[in-house]
């Protein structure tokens, strides 16, 4: 299959559930077969506009109810562990993860070996889980310990995090975002380790994820979505496309093989036609798949992007927390937003267009439709708009948001 980069583009935004129209009402099924199609949804606490993982499903399915989100981990169709960073993940794929929990070597191999040579801390915390039920951190009173710095926490808190890291305890919810651990017994009961796939088919089973959520994938590409091993993947995809479990495809531009999950092929058939076009208009959460690999997003986009959040005030040049312009099928600039929610004002900070791109009346509308959305969402329907670059955009879009 022969695809020109504005295809890739297009295979990636389809793969991702941001191509076409959002339809509404939508569902809590909905949010969970969203999370299903990434694969993987971020975490992140950042509160200046929805969190990321609550934003992230708005980019897909438009206005929602987040305690959906919430609910969905609770009822245990969804875990949080770490994948891409720390994520909230399908539990039909908990297998996968576990595996990962107990390997000899890597981040969880140390936190088992951390447990077992202290393991008077972790023992105390998971006695009083099992008597008292879920707990938070927060529960754990950490009596004579003194914090000396911003990364010091108390002994309960860093056993709580190694035995979650181990596997031995889950997040049974969140309350006001923050983890509710229990035993993985009590989450997850009837699981038997019987049941782990070996590593090679755990190897395998993550490359077929990520290049089916990336559309059509580069061998570089594919490792970053799960945070798996780089050594190797080129032959990895190589030996799973001469076994008819990927496609191979020529994109125009790159010197690399290019791969196609089957489950993509109806679609990139139909870009390829032309009866598939990218007509979404969003914000993206700087921890969407489609931009947090900042290369990719380079290369594939030409966007530059970096969030400058830990970047100090005089030296930010998009603001606190930009988030990307989706429209039509291009990255299209960045906005820097803040839901002051008291005063149910959606502050639009500063708007930045990509070099090159027109001040169109329908770039307009649809880019004041979307914010006021994105606001009423927030329940802020009040929308402002500060700064902007090229500074006929300001008046432009005012007058947008009034139509």
């Amino acid at each position: 299959m022969r695809l020109t980069q504005e295809h890739a583009r297009t295979l990636l935004l389809a793969a991702q559930g941001l191509c076409a129209p959002v339809e509404q009402p939508t569902t809590k099924d909905a949010v969970l077969a969203a999370i299903r199609q990434m694969g993987v949804l971020q975490i992140d606490t950042i509160s200046v506009v929805a969190r990321s993982p609550y934003l992230v499903l708005w980019s897909r399915l438009g206005t929602y109810e987040p305690r959906w989100l919430d609910e969905l981990l609770v009822e245990g169709a969804i875990f949080e562990y770490w994948a891409h960073a720390l994520c909230f993940l399908p539990m039909g794929e908990y297998g996968l993860y576990r595996r990962d929990m107990l390997e000899p070597i890597g981040p969880r191999a140390r936190a088992r070996a951390w447990i077992a040579q202290q393991p008077e801390v972790p023992a105390r915390v998971l006695d009083r889980i099992r008597s008292a039920g879920p707990l938070r951190s927060a529960e754990f009173p950490g009596v004579g310990f003194r914090s000396s710095g911003w990364w010091d926490h108390k002994p309960e808190k860093v056993a709580l995090e190694q035995l979650f890291l181990a596997g031995e305890l889950m997040i049974a919810r969140r309350e006001n975002f923050q983890r509710v651990y229990d035993l993985r017994e009590r989450v997850l009961p009837g699981w038997n380790d019987a049941n782990l796939p070996t590593a090679e088919e755990s190897q395998r089973a993550f490359a077929l994820r990520a290049v089916r959520a990336l559309g059509v994938a580069k061998a570089r590409w594919v490792p970053d979505y799960y945070r798996t091993a780089k050594r190797g993947i080129g032959v990895l995809l190589d030996a799973l496309a001469a076994e008819g479990l990927l496609l191979r495809a020529q994109v125009d531009g790159w010197a690399e093989p290019a791969y196609i999950h089957p489950d993509n092929r109806t679609m990139a058939e139909a870009i390829t036609a032309g009866s598939l076009v990218p007509q979404r208009t969003t914000l993206l959460s700087p921890f969407d798949p489609v931009v947090w690999d900042r290369a990719r997003a380079l290369e594939l986009f030409g966007f530059a992007y970096r969030i400058e959040t830990y970047t100090p005030a005089a030296k930010r040049r998009y603001g606190y927390y930009s988030l990307p312009i989706l429209h039509r099928g291009a990255l299209v600039g960045r906005l820097d937003a803040k839901a002051h929610r008291k005063e149910q004002i959606f502050a639009v900070r500063a708007v930045h267009l990509e070099s090159g791109v027109a001040v169109t009346y329908e770039l307009l509308v649809a880019l004041a439709t979307t914010l006021q959305k994105c606001a009423t969402w927030h329940n802020t329907p009040e929308v402002i708009v500060g700064e902007c670059d090229p500074p006929q955009l300001r008046e432009a879009l005012r007058a947008a948001l009034t139509l």
